[in-house]
């Protein structure tokens, strides 16, 4: 008898504890951005005395904020908080735009008019993402540029005043990279900046010496304790969903974004922008 009482108490108790997770992991942390600080220098390369870099990526930028999470209000508001940190250097590894095109609102140059807001001496840099080449590549790189954002597409330059250079390779997953055409003009042995969307570059390119950055994994958007990324996006192995990664004496950091894709959906894998310094 007692046990017949019990049961619906524990049914009730199992259902609260998933309207709390799908509460948590839909509404609450695919909105809780992180500004995570991480070390410029390593054992590789010293960087210059001072230097801030910061990195934000996968912002997926939409009109159907309550399913895409990032709307126009909430891009500004987070460029905001990233000017305020005061970076000498921005990198934005791609897909600025949510959706592919056919199913979002938002103009290519309303999108660029929210990056053009940021503010770094030393240049705003970016890279498209796949998303960005689903929308139209061509016309994201002219809207960007018209911001005075550097699109480096498999290309790179110097910062102004340093003997860092800045180099962009092109997205994986949709057929743009090459890591040795984006390297070609840095000096050799010179300190360097890399940032590409899809982590999958990062097994091909050469050995550099400086940062390497990456997103377009999302950190999977949920990381399952004891396992890791539930799903990983393109060819890169599960482990590179997230945080530094170490292949082949090569270092780098997979940011997990700030926006979210499929669903608007996020446990364990808070978004987040980095400052490198």
């Amino acid at each position: 008898m007692s046990g017949r009482v019990g049961r619906p108490w524990v049914r009730i108790g199992a259902a609260l504890v998933l309207a709390a997770l799908a509460g948590w992991g839909f509404v609450i942390e695919p909105r809780w951005v992180a500004a995570r600080v991480e070390p410029l220098s390593s054992t590789a390369w010293t960087a210059p005395a001072g230097l801030k870099v910061a990195v934000a990526g996968d912002w997926h930028l939409t009109t159907r904020s309550a399913w895409r999470i990032t709307s126009v209000e909430r891009a500004a508001q987070i460029v905001e908080k990233i000017n305020a940190a005061q970076p000498d250097v921005i990198l934005l590894p791609g897909d600025f735009l949510a959706g592919s095109g056919d199913d979002e609102a938002l103009s290519i140059e309303e999108m660029a008019a929210v990056f053009g807001r940021l503010k770094a001496p030393q240049g705003v840099y970016a890279v498209l993402g796949n998303h960005d080449w689903w929308h139209d590549g061509k016309r994201t790189t002219e809207a960007l540029s018209a911001q005075g954002i550097h699109v480096l597409e498999n290309a790179s330059v110097r910062l102004p005043g340093h003997e860092v250079w800045v180099v962009g390779i092109g997205d994986h997953s949709t057929g743009h990279s090459q890591p040795d055409r984006a390297l070609a003009g840095v000096p050799a042995g010179a300190p360097t900046l890399v940032m590409m969307h899809d982590p999958f570059s990062f097994a091909t390119m050469p050995r550099t010496q400086g940062l390497v950055v990456a997103s377009h994994t999302h950190g999977g958007q949920i990381r399952v304790p004891g396992h890791g990324a539930l799903v990983v996006p393109g060819a890169a192995p599960r482990e590179w969903a997230y945080g530094w990664i170490a292949h082949k004496n090569k270092r780098m950091y997979v940011t997990s974004g700030l926006g979210v894709s499929i669903l608007p959906v996020r446990f364990n894998m808070r978004p987040e922008w980095v400052m490198f310094q």
